[in-house]
């Protein structure tokens, strides 16, 4: 049983040092002295002859406390604080009353006494010095009645209940409640103001139905408050994790969340309690076919006849099909029938298959569309490694991971794409397409990664060559082709640079860096009006860059000024 991390009450204290006085009270009493060692020369009888008073606080004073009751005057009463802050403590008997009274805030110390009273005094006034604070108090018999605030009791209450007084204080809270809607109740710590009785109740009872909290997140489901839904559902389970129905809406908040491959543990699960529960069965068959797993979708849908239609299995049906169409098209690299077949596939519901993503966007990369394999890809639900692998294999993710390694690199994602590729060779080690993605991926990300390095140092040539050497792994990557634009640029072969800018844009067409580049070059070249078409769709892509605006109007003036002069020459001949 682990050990409670709450600080104890005021009564537990209370309790705790009550049952050590009594068994040290006659070591304390008899043991008095100063703590540096000098003993008091009072003896007991002159003690009780001439007690001392306690001094206390008037805002500590409560209602029905004398103070010239015998509780005020024990000879270790608890130390109190004063005006300043101080802690002031009753003198011990026999001392001189006309001596005033010694602060314990390290200025003047006060008197201590050795015993358990005496540790429990030391250890508290240590606490303060440390902590710079003086409301640390020891709970004894006396100041438990004096503070009252200390623990749930009260002085002057006979025949009471602790319900009672405990009502009495929350009544007496509201009116002073502070500001940020807290209020105290009397009972020594600062509690959130209750809830009404009835909506309380009714919390308290959702809390103990797991039926009540399937409902609550029912509606949490129908209102698109998707992950409250689930924790819902979690709770639910944890109360009773036998019912198949909770398994079963809880896949549904999940894949509403695009976590398709958790939905499926959780509906398996319902399916496991009750395999004749067909909503499950169904559901899990449409979670297989947004996966592309169309012969699992099949046997789950005939496994729900009260909720699947032959329309179900017709669909997924026609994904097998298209799959296999599309594993055919690709080992002949016939790309446009890959692309459609794994478009069409999407359409019939694998909308969130990761192999006919990646099938989708090998075909665009092979077709020269590197900006729509980008946006497949960027559009596609992301799966954890482990996840993926446990419900495709290791082939199968193998082949994701390659491909997204592709685009990656097409993207300019050199660092990203060598990761990728990295974990694709641990998943399928052996296969050659896998090794060779990786060795390409690396090539590429070193030759611009040294290009950038010499670029830098105005060793454009250099650099060119550089971004050459990745060209040779990957011939139409549009940032190397964008950078090695840039050196024939300050090279002053702008014909090369407008090539590789054209080269990039062809493979590339949103690129909008080696747009601006081309546009410049032929500026260098006086081609006004290619240089006025590249700024025209630039000013489009970016309204707001003012050197676009600038250098747009400058284009036209020089073009308006080259056609103004050829129609001059016309009319002097």
């Amino acid at each position: 049983m682990t050990e409670s991390r709450h600080p104890p009450s005021g009564c537990a204290m209370f309790g705790i040092y009550s049952s050590m006085f009594r068994r040290r009270r006659s070591a304390s009493m008899t043991s008095l002295h100063r703590i540096n060692g000098s003993p008091d020369a009072s003896s007991d009888a002159e003690a009780e002859a001439a007690p001392a008073p306690v001094q206390v606080n008037p805002a500590h004073r409560k209602a029905g406390v004398n103070e010239d009751s015998s509780l005020m005057r024990r000879p270790n009463a608890l130390p109190m604080p004063v005006a300043n802050g101080a802690v002031a403590r009753a003198a011990p008997p026999g001392r001189d009353r006309s001596r005033p009274a010694k602060m314990a805030n390290g200025t003047n110390p006060a008197a201590e006494y050795t015993g358990m009273a005496a540790e429990l005094d030391k250890m508290l006034l240590d606490h303060q010095k440390v902590k710079g604070t003086t409301q640390l108090v020891r709970a004894t018999s006396g100041n438990m009645m004096l503070h009252r605030n200390l623990g749930n009791l009260n002085a002057g209450a006979s025949g009471a209940s602790a319900r009672n007084s405990v009502d009495r204080n929350a009544k007496a809270a509201n009116e002073r409640k502070a500001p940020n809607g807290y209020a105290f109740s009397g009972m020594g710590n600062i509690v959130k103001e209750a809830k009404p009785e009835g909506e309380l109740c009714r919390a308290l009872s959702h809390r103990t139905d797991p039926e009540k909290l399937k409902e609550m997140g029912n509606e949490e489901y129908r209102q698109g408050h998707y992950a409250e839904a689930v924790a819902l559902y979690d709770q639910a389970i944890m109360m009773d994790a036998r019912r198949p129905a909770y398994w079963s809406n809880k896949a549904a908040a999940l894949a509403a969340l695009g976590r398709l491959i958790e939905a499926v543990g959780d509906c398996k699960e319902a399916v496991r309690i009750d395999p004749s529960y067909d909503r499950a069965h169904h559901r899990l068959g449409g979670l297989y076919l947004r996966l592309g797993e169309p012969d699992k979708a099949i046997h789950h849908f005939k496994q729900s006849p009260k909720e699947s239609t032959g329309a179900d299995v017709s669909r997924a049906q026609s994904v097998k099909s298209r799959i296999a169409k599309c594993n055919d098209a690709r080992k002949l690299k016939n790309w446009i029938t890959v692309l459609q077949e794994s478009q069409a596939a999407v359409s019939d519901g694998t909308d969130c298959a990761p192999q006919m993503m990646a099938l989708q966007a090998e075909a665009l990369l092979r077709l020269q569309r590197h900006d729509e394999a980008d946006a497949v890809f960027g559009g596609a639900v992301r799966f954890g490694v482990d996840e993926s692998t446990k419900l495709f294999g290791t082939i199968g993710h193998a082949y994701v991971l390659i491909v997204r390694a592709q685009v990656d690199m097409a993207a300019g994602r050199f660092e990203e794409a060598v990761a990728t590729a990295q974990t694709a060779c641990q998943l399928d080690p052996s296969n050659r397409e896998v090794a060779n993605v990786h060795r390409r991926a690396k090539a590429a990300a070193a030759a611009r990664l040294r290009g950038n390095d010499l670029f830098k140092a105005s060793k454009f040539a250099e650099a060119c060559a550089a971004y050459g050497e990745g060209l040779d792994r990957e011939p139409s990557n549009a940032v190397l082709l964008c950078n090695r634009a840039a050196c024939h640029a300050k090279l002053g072969r702008h014909e090369k640079a407008v090539e590789d800018c054209s080269g990039a844009l062809a493979v590339r067409p949103a690129y909008s860096k080696a747009r601006l580049r081309r546009a410049d070059c032929n500026v260098k070249l006086e081609r006004w009006e290619a240089s006025l078409r590249d700024y025209q769709v630039l000013i489009q892509e970016l309204p707001e860059n003012e050197d676009v605006k600038k250098a747009l109007s400058e284009v036209e003036a020089k073009l308006k000024n080259q056609r103004n002069g050829a129609a001059s020459g016309r009319y002097q001949n």
